[in-house]
């Protein structure tokens, strides 16, 4: 089997992949990358079935892949560029060969996949670093599963002015329900729950127009949306909304927060 490994600047991903299949995937914390790695490794084997022999390469990736050397714990390392993980695994969990695919991480990137080829196309700082800053300024909170909890008892009419607050009448290809103005309606009594909605919607809109950006500009009709934040309950809502306003296709992918390790071990089975 390989095992996929993406090493962040505090959590480290890791999955096994045999035969085409994702197996266990998982996720531990550690700040320094080699033995965020060989721990994730060990904890991985320790809570499966698979033994060390079983493991035939490492495929890593994310920003403290460079630290490792050729071999950990005498398996081969192969290095994997996240731009290209984030690709391959976004395309890989849904099936689709053309596609902008968005990791939404601390910031934003977004990338080209078509029929196998990838390219970095851009990015942004606005991200789920921007959630959880938003959120601890506006509510006092910056756990995630906190402010993903709350965001799905808010009320978002409540905090952002909507196209149906300010136009009597129907616009074309603007439903009444779209945002004219994050936060430009912010009600005294607006709740942490309407609060914790309103930055959600404010992160994933913002996410969401730049890929929309980037699909005209590539010529695609898929957007691949992987990452931790992609996996909120309440971002599915707000991207199905851009889905009809932008005439695009908004998927998020299984397994999302998985996607980037995923995707460093289907590019190390190809090489």
């Amino acid at each position: 089997m390989i095992i996929g490994i993406d090493i962040g600047g505090t959590t480290t991903d890791i999955v096994g992949f045999e035969d085409g299949k994702v197996l266990f995937p998982l996720s531990v914390r550690g700040s320094d990358p080699v033995s965020s790695a060989a721990g994730a490794l060990g904890r991985y084997l320790a809570e499966t079935q698979y033994k060390l022999a079983d493991v035939v390469t490492l495929a890593v990736t994310g920003v403290g892949a460079a630290a490792l050397e050729s071999e950990l714990l005498g398996i081969p390392v192969i290095r994997v560029d996240e731009f290209r993980a984030i690709g391959r695994g976004g395309v890989f969990l849904t099936g689709v060969r053309r596609a902008v695919v968005v990791s939404l991480g601390t910031g934003t990137a977004i990338v080209e996949v078509d029929e196998g080829r990838v390219a970095h196309w851009g990015g942004s700082g606005v991200g789920g670093g921007t959630l959880v800053g938003l959120s601890k300024a506006l509510f006092g909170v910056s756990d995630i599963e906190v402010i993903a909890r709350k965001a799905t008892k808010g009320r978002l009419d409540l905090v952002d002015l909507s196209v149906g607050d300010i136009s009597t009448v129907d616009i074309p290809g603007l439903p009444p329900e779209t945002t004219a103005a994050n936060f430009g309606k912010m009600a005294d009594d607006a709740s942490d729950n309407d609060k914790a909605m309103a930055v959600v919607n404010l992160v994933c809109q913002t996410v969401g127009m730049i890929a929309a950006g980037a699909a005209g500009a590539t010529d695609k009709s898929t957007v691949v949306l992987i990452g931790k934040l992609a996996a909120f309950p309440v971002a599915a809502t707000v991207f199905s909304r851009l889905a009809i306003l932008n005439g695009l296709e908004y998927r998020i992918a299984p397994q999302a927060s998985f996607a980037t390790v995923v995707g460093a071990a289907v590019e190390a089975e190809g090489t």
